[in-house]
């Protein structure tokens, strides 16, 4: 089974025979021991660190289908090496661009995204709620805002509703966690440990569902609730606001309210804070756990992970392309 490998240090990737040598360097510059992973066995990379490889390891990574992701020292996604697009088709890229240009039918997938992720943020809140938080005054006002959701005739208007749940959804952070504030959302940057995980693990989403629709013959440029922009995949964006609830949300509560990343493991400086590494790993661990949780399929009838959700999506929104079954979003069942 493939897997997710995440580089912290800068170091240089060759190749041997059929196997990975990643060999890290530390502060100083110098050499530590090598790593080596059978490209069989590795589904992406993960970089934290500069990575220093030639076009022809390129080459090899792309026809072994392993997709590399980069990030800045801030934590800030920079880009991906994907493989050759090979199962990009052209039906359905027809299909996504009239979909996509057409006013009604854009309108009525963006509508469907917004419930999906409003729905899986309440069940967050109520889960909370049951569990001794005092979170019906934001239950209800997010309920006042999804009714509004179906009335929406334009892109702009449904943002604006999506922003304001969102907005009232982090203002319940306070009441969930324990002994961190999160004082409302701020990014770019963070300016305290909650939202610095924030920014963190809707990266780590992001990235996660760039990964599944390169499995499928969606292309990632061409969105409907997020407008389409140069120099990003904007169709992950779309399927990770259903998921960022389930998967980021849900894996910072426990975290922090477990005590399982603690102060010490943040970088704290003016006006600025970002996890250090061992921060990372530790809400990285924790992100990949939760990823491999099985649950049940009520339609599938067989236990499926997480990760395995993120692709089921991305196949129900390709049928609702083609016209052969109405999408309708992943909400949480339990």
């Amino acid at each position: 089974m493939k897997k997710s490998y995440y580089l912290f240090n800068p170091g240089r990737l060759s190749r041997k025979d059929n196997t990975l040598k990643f060999t890290p360097v530390d502060e100083e510059g110098r050499e530590l021991k090598p790593k080596y992973l059978p490209v069989e066995g590795v589904s992406n990379l993960f970089c934290f660190g500069s990575l220093d490889a030639n076009s022809a390891m390129y080459n090899f990574l792309g026809k072994n289908k392993v997709s590399v992701h980069f990030f800045d020292y801030y934590e800030h996604y920079t880009g991906s090496f994907q493989p050759k697009d090979y199962l990009l088709a052209g039906k359905m890229q027809i299909s996504q661009t009239r979909h996509y240009t057409s006013k009604k039918k854009r309108q009525a997938i963006a509508q469907k995204l917004v419930e999906g992720a409003a729905f899986n943020i309440q069940k967050n809140l109520k889960y909370y709620q049951n569990r001794d938080r005092e979170l019906k005054k934001y239950i209800q006002n997010i309920e006042n805002y999804e009714k509004a959701i179906p009335q929406t005739e334009d892109i702009e208007t449904l943002m604006g509703i999506e922003g304001n749940i969102r907005h009232t959804y982090y203002g319940a952070f306070d009441e969930i966690l324990k002994d961190f504030k999160m004082e409302g959302r701020s990014k770019q940057p963070p300016s305290n440990e909650v939202n610095a995980l924030v920014s963190f693990g809707n990266m780590m989403c992001y990235t996660l569902c760039l990964d599944q629709i390169y499995h499928t013959q969606l292309n990632p440029t061409i969105s409907f609730l997020h407008e389409p922009g140069y120099r990003r995949y904007s169709l992950a964006l779309d399927i990770a606001e259903i998921f960022k609830p389930i998967l980021v949300d849900r894996t910072i509560f426990k975290v922090l309210n477990k005590k399982q990343l603690q102060a010490k493991d943040f970088d704290v400086k003016v006006n600025r804070v970002i996890l250090k590494e061992s921060g990372k790993k530790k809400f990285i661990k924790a992100f990949e756990d939760r990823l491999n949780e099985t649950i049940k399929h009520r339609a599938l009838k067989k236990h499926v992970s997480y990760k395995h959700l993120v692709k089921l999506e991305c196949y129900k929104l390709s049928k609702h392309l083609l016209g052969i079954k109405e999408y309708k979003p992943f909400k949480i069942w339990w």
